[in-house]
C-alpha cells in the first residue's frame, strides 16, 4: 500500500482503526475487542486480518472507490453533461431529462442529471427559497374556545366523477371532527349552513380561525360612503352571521396557521377517499349521509381529551332567532308602494297597526337558510316572502376607495346572471 495515500474514514470506522491496533499491539485480546465492537468473534478476526495486510484501508469495504459497473462510460457522461450546458441550459434538472430521453435517446434518471450538473457547477434554474420557519401552536384548553373550518376541493368519488368542495370543520383543543358536508364549491350560504348546524349541535365557539376565501373575507377594494364614515369595510354574509352572534372572526394568512384543519384534510383525502370507494358511493348526496355515520369512526380513532374539562361552547340564547341571524342580509329603502324590490323580486308590505304606512323606511331584508324571505323594521317582522333558491350577492367591482373625480355613489356593483325566481339581491344598496 502506497503510504503517501489518504484514507477518510467515518467516526465508527476510526474506532474499529484504534481497536483493532490495540490487539495487533498485542495490548488487548482480539475476543475483547470483538465485544467492545459489537462484533462477533469471527467477524472481528477477519477485520484483524485485512488491517494486518492492508492497514487502515482494510477496515473500509471492498468495494469501497470502485467504480459502479452501472455507471455510464465516461465519454457519455462529457457528451451529456455538454448538452446540458449549451443545447438544454435553459432548461431545468426535470426539463432537461426530459428532452435528453425524448430528443436525444439519453436514459437517466434526473437525480444523476442533477448531481452531474452541479458538481460542473451548473446552477439550478431557479434558487428554491428556504422553508420560513413556523411555530406549532398549543391547542386550546378548553373544547368551544376555538373553531376552525375551511373547504377541500378534490376529486373525493374517485377520478371517474367531478371533483365537489369537502366543507368542514374541527374543534381545536380536542380535534374532533364537528361537521363535513360535501357542496359543489365554497360559498356563503354552504357557511351559513354549517354555522346553523353546528350551533343547533354544539352551540356557540368563542372564535373561528378561517382563512380568506371572499365568502368569509372582503377582499376588494370598494368602500362606500358609510365605511368610509365608520373606516371599515362592512363583512360578508358570513361575517355578518358571526357577528351577530358574537363570535370573534380570526384570519389564516397562510395554509401552515390553519395546519390542524389541513391535516384533517390530508387524513380525510388518504382515508375517507378510499371508504367511499369501498362502499361504492359516487354522489355528493351519498356522500353526506356516509359522512354522516364515519365522523363519529374518525373521532374514536383522532379526537384527544382537552386539557380542561370544561367547555367553553355557549348555549344559544333563548330570546335569540337564529333562523334570523344566520340568514342572507340585505338593507333596503320601502318604496312610495309600500313595497321593497330586490332585482326581479318584489315583497308588498302591508298595512302597520292603525293603517300605518312604510313608504321610504329603511328596513331589514332576510333570506331564511330555507329560500322564505322576512322584512323587518326594528325586530317587528314587516312582511314575508315564498323561499326562492339561495345565492351568493355578487360581488362589487374593484373600483378602489373614491377620490373627488370618483365619487362614492359613481360605484357600481358587478350584475349577476338572471336569478332563479326572477330575482338579483345583488341590486340592494348599502350592505354587502
Amino acid at each position: 500500500m502506497d503510504s503517501m495515500e489518504t484514507i477518510t474514514l467515518r467516526q465508527q470506522q476510526l474506532q474499529r482503526w484504534h481497536v483493532l491496533k490495540l490487539v495487533l499491539e498485542g495490548r488487548v485480546t482480539l475476543r475483547e475487542a470483538a465485544a467492545r465492537l459489537g462484533l462477533s468473534y469471527r467477524q472481528a478476526k477477519r477485520l484483524k486480518r485485512a488491517v494486518k495486510a492492508h492497514g487502515a484501508r482494510g477496515i473500509l469495504h471492498g468495494n469501497a472507490g470502485r467504480r459502479p459497473p452501472s455507471a455510464l462510460p465516461s465519454a457519455l457522461r462529457d457528451r451529456i453533461l455538454d448538452l446540458a450546458q449549451t443545447t438544454y441550459a435553459d432548461c431545468n434538472d426535470t426539463h432537461c431529462t426530459e428532452l435528453l430521453t425524448t430528443r436525444e435517446g439519453f436514459h437517466l434518471s434526473r437525480e444523476t442529471l442533477r448531481s452531474w450538473r452541479r458538481a460542473a457547477g451548473q446552477a439550478p434554474k431557479r434558487r428554491r427559497r428556504p422553508r420560513r420557519h413556523y411555530r406549532r401552536r398549543p391547542r386550546k384548553a378548553q373544547a368551544g374556545l376555538l373553531m376552525l373550518w375551511d373547504g377541500s376541493p378534490h376529486p373525493w368519488f374517485g377520478p371517474a366523477q367531478p371533483p365537489c368542495c369537502l366543507l368542514a370543520a374541527i374543534e381545536d383543543a380536542t380535534g374532533e371532527w364537528l361537521y363535513g358536508r360535501f357542496e359543489p364549491a365554497e360559498s356563503s350560504a354552504a357557511y351559513l349552513h354549517a354555522l346553523r348546524t353546528i350551533c343547533d349541535t354544539y352551540g356557540l365557539p368563542v372564535a373561528v380561525y378561517q382563512d380568506r376565501h371572499g365568502a368569509l373575507h372582503r377582499n376588494d377594494a370598494h368602500w362606500t360612503l358609510a365605511e368610509q364614515l365608520a373606516g371599515q369595510q362592512a363583512p360578508t354574509q358570513v361575517g355578518h352571521a358571526l357577528a351577530t352572534l358574537g363570535i370573534q372572526a380570526i384570519f389564516a394568512l397562510s395554509p401552515q396557521a390553519k395546519g390542524r384543519i389541513e391535516r384533517l384534510f390530508g387524513t380525510l383525502q388518504d382515508r375517507l377517499t378510499a371508504e367511499l370507494a369501498l362502499a361504492g358511493l359516487t354522489t355528493p348526496a351519498a356522500g353526506n349521509a356516509f359522512v354522516a355515520t364515519y365522523r363519529p369512526a374518525y373521532n374514536a380513532r383522532f379526537a384527544v381529551p382537552p386539557a380542561d374539562t370544561q367547555t367553553a361552547w355557549r348555549p344559544v340564547p333563548r330570546t335569540l332567532d337564529l333562523a334570523r341571524a344566520v340568514s342572507f342580509l340585505y338593507t333596503a329603502t320601502v318604496g312610495a308602494d309600500n313595497a321593497v324590490r330586490l332585482g326581479g323580486l318584489t315583497i308588498d308590505i302591508p298595512p302597520g297597526p292603525r293603517g300605518r304606512a312604510y313608504a321610504k323606511a329603511r328596513v331589514e331584508v332576510r333570506q331564511l337558510l330555507d329560500g322564505t324571505w322576512r322584512v323587518y323594521l326594528g325586530d317587528a317582522c314587516l312582511a314575508t316572502h315564498p323561499a326562492t333558491p339561495l345565492r351568493d350577492p355578487a360581488h362589487p367591482l374593484k373600483v378602489g376607495r373614491p377620490t373627488p373625480s370618483r365619487p362614492s355613489d359613481a360605484a357600481v356593483y358587478l350584475a349577476s346572471a338572471p336569478h332563479p325566481g326572477g330575482h338579483n339581491p345583488s341590486a340592494v344598496k348599502g350592505t354587502y
